[in-house]
């Protein structure tokens, strides 16, 4: 399964974010707790460089908790600072500030020897579409200063927002990178929504699905759809998606299972956590530790 997708806007947004770099204090880089390594864009690191950064992993809630708290002792583990949050039940705005200034103490200690005037922190908040970058700017602005949406590329510019006298926040847009080299982080940065599903090879990123959550949330695919043990020998595919229909009272199509349908109900309840709180990857399989 091949997944590239690199509109206009990502490369141009690249470009700004190499440009505004020159005054930003620190950079927030968040990721999406249901696939916190896919959903780390690789080209941050060269653009970003030695810039201090803060690593925030969001949707939480939506997460296999375990391994959210797993994938965020990892990234502290590389010397970042990080944290995980609810963008549904944000309470920690106040903490990410502090993480923040504490980062710039001796900085902003030093601007100040050398006579300079005091003024706010600059913070670029920068991540992959759809990771939750706007409802976390608007919950730390505690004002809807962006556009949201549960979809990719609802950001197109970059916003500079005054969270208080003494905190600014840059916006950017979800950029990607414009090749995937490893299919496995294709298919999780897919599940998390955060490519354009017209461009998907859906049914073959569905069967994938499948296999994950029985294999490693078993249990959670009967309970949500009635359907049993998946049996991967044979016609498990034609006999789970017909289970699946059957189980969501799905007319057949010529005598047919509609499995186009299907496959949007499966993705709809995988990106609303529906079917169990999941975290496409183990971080062990990668070869790391926690």
């Amino acid at each position: 399964m091949s997944i590239q997708w690199f509109p206009g806007h990502m490369a141009k947004a690249r470009r700004e974010i190499e440009e505004r770099l020159k005054i930003i204090d620190i950079v927030i880089e968040l990721v999406d707790g249901r696939a916190p390594f896919a959903s780390k864009n690789p080209m941050f690191d060269d653009i970003i460089k030695n810039k201090p950064r803060l690593i925030v992993i969001t949707k939480k809630d939506l997460a296999d908790q375990k391994r959210v708290d797993q994938w965020m002792k990892y990234y502290r583990s590389l010397g970042y600072l990080a944290i995980s949050v609810n963008l549904k039940n944000f309470n920690d705005y106040k903490t990410i500030i502090q993480l923040c200034q504490e980062a710039l103490k001796v900085k902003m200690e030093k601007e100040r020897a050398r006579g300079l005037k005091p003024r706010p922190v600059r913070a670029m908040v920068v991540g992959i579409p759809n990771v939750g970058k706007s409802t976390f700017i608007n919950r730390l602005a505690s004002r809807k200063a962006t556009i949201t949406g549960n979809r990719p590329g609802v950001t197109k510019a970059q916003q500079i927002i005054r969270v208080n006298n003494d905190f600014e926040l840059f916006d950017t847009p979800g950029v990607l990178w414009p090749k995937f080299e490893n299919e496995t982080v294709a298919r999780n940065i897919a599940l998390i929504g955060s490519i354009k599903s017209t461009i998907l090879p859906l049914d073959e990123l569905i069967i994938y699905a499948l296999q994950y959550l029985e294999k490693h949330y078993p249990g959670s695919l009967n309970e949500r759809y009635q359907m049993g043990t998946i049996d991967f020998d044979g016609e498990w595919i034609e006999d789970t998606f017909t289970k699946i229909a059957a189980s969501r009272h799905l007319k057949k199509i010529n005598g047919e299972t509609d499995y186009d349908r299907v496959i949007e109900i499966v993705l709809k309840d995988l990106l609303d956590a529906a079917i169990a709180k999941v975290t496409w990857e183990v971080i062990e399989d990668y070869g790391f530790h926690a």
